[in-house]
């Protein structure tokens, strides 16, 4: 049977493709259960290869350690199996990741996207691989060469214009950005992704009012049922941090970023980067590392992906708690030893980045300074995007500062005005002008 793009299924009955088009569509929009939605698939179509392709993605592009199990099951299922040219492309990408080669994955589904450009699992797999290693250039090129195939008449059109939004914005295209974005929000409300590239994009212009209402405006549509909220919330929440308001920031994390208690991984970096953020800033966040670092505890070991590695351990370091720093460190090492792709993450910017998180906490600020600037300028190495990665910048601000480094914190500070001309914060304009924050330096 075909799907809505067009594409031979094999092994589905319409029951199955009609639960296996529901999955997609709901990652589309990061909405409702997609994960339910390919598992009652494969229950209708045991040989739909496809909705077995749909699981064993959703579990790896969480980049949870236990997902990467899950996935190679979902292997070992479809290996019987019959499948076409496009299925067995799906296959032969997903077991490259499994195997932690991130970019021969990533590259894999290039070429599967480039017969097939109308797939939109493998332009979102992609995309997220992409975005996962800092491929920039890729998270717009892969998207700009499938558009010539597809039309507003098509299911998923929105996705493809929101995904071609945040490439645009990673790549510095402010204006294209903005513009693809708010069409494809246009066209469905609900597209969290869409939203969040707007997001991005009223962040590095330093329009944070703008990012304010953007987002408000829109909460019923990015808010319910989605499982991609939680990064939603956080552009709110450093847009209001941006405008020093602090206290809508900790509120923010308190509600719907922290105060749900997920210990999905991806909503405790939010978590992590935001209560970062905030202690840098000279807020005093109390207790709050406590329960994060709860939920981080039983990943402390993972070692799976370098940049998870480096919020995990701003948890441990706000919680004081020692054996799990020791345990991020020792993943680590061991990380840096295999190989695979997430030992080039970490010795070229993991590792760095992780001592230096854990050397601003233990006071020792030269050290901090001399292994953020060793890792600013390749930081995307690690994957995250430039809103994400602008911690370490204002980690080592505040180190560099904390330090009595003045003439490097004003010559940073000065680097990102002349980008940014908003302040970030209050200590930042403050330090520009040559002033050392008392709230830095207590």
């Amino acid at each position: 049977m075909k799907d809505s793009s067009g594409y031979e299924t094999t092994g589905a009955d319409a029951a199955g493709l009609e639960l296996l088009e529901r999955g997609i569509g709901e990652l589309r929009c990061y909405i409702g259960d997609p994960v339910a939605s390919a598992e009652q698939a494969i229950a209708a179509s045991p040989g739909c290869v496809m909705a077995h392709v749909l699981h064993a993605w959703l579990h790896l592009l969480g980049t949870e350690p236990q997902g990467i199990a899950v996935a190679r099951a979902d292997l070992g299922r479809m290996a019987g199996l019959p499948a076409n040219e496009r299925e067995r492309a799906h296959l032969h990408a997903i077991g490259l990741l499994v195997a932690g080669r991130w970019h021969a994955a990533a590259r894999a589904l290039e070429d599967l996207s480039i017969e097939f450009p109308r797939d939109t699992v493998a332009l979102q797999a992609g995309h997220q691989l992409d975005f996962f290693i800092g491929d920039a250039r890729m998270l717009r090129d892969r998207i700009a060469r499938a558009l010539p195939h597809w039309s507003a008449s098509m299911p998923g059109w929105h996705a493809v214009l929101g995904m071609h939004a945040f490439g645009l914005e990673e790549c510095g295209d402010y204006a294209a950005a903005e513009a693809q974005g708010r069409r494809a929000v246009e066209l469905e409300p609900r597209d969290g992704w869409a939203q969040h590239a707007v997001a991005h994009v009223l962040e590095m212009q330093g329009r944070r009012r703008e990012g304010i209402a953007w987002m408000r405006g829109n909460e019923a549509g990015w808010v319910p049922e989605s499982f991609f909220a939680v990064h939603n919330w956080w552009h709110l929440a450093v847009f209001h941090l941006g405008l020093d308001e602090a206290d809508a920031a900790l509120a923010l994390f308190d509600g719907p970023i922290g105060g749900s208690g997920s210990e999905v991984m991806l909503d405790m970096v939010d978590g992590s980067a935001l209560l970062w953020r905030l202690q840098l800033a000279g807020v005093d966040v109390g207790d709050r590392w406590q329960a994060l670092a709860d939920r981080w505890a039983p990943l402390a070991g993972a070692g799976n992906y370098a940049f998870n590695d480096m919020h995990a351990m701003m948890a441990f370091v706000g919680a004081g708690r020692r054996a799990a720093i020791e345990e991020v460190l020792a993943a680590q090492t061991e990380a840096m030893a295999a190989d695979d792709d997430n030992a080039m993450f970490t010795r070229d910017v993991g590792a760095a980045a992780t001592r230096a998180i854990r050397a601003i906490a233990e006071d020792d600020l030269a050290r901090a300074v001399e292994l953020l600037r060793g890792v600013r300028n390749r930081a995307h190495r690690f994957g995250g995007s430039h809103a994400q990665r602008d911690l370490i910048d204002l980690s080592l601000i505040a180190a560099a500062s904390r330090a009595g480094q003045d003439r490097l914190a004003q010559a940073l500070c000065a680097e990102r005005l002349a980008a940014r001309p908003e302040p970030h914060v209050a200590w930042l304009a403050a330090i520009a002008a040559g002033r050392q924050d008392e709230r830095l330096a207590a």
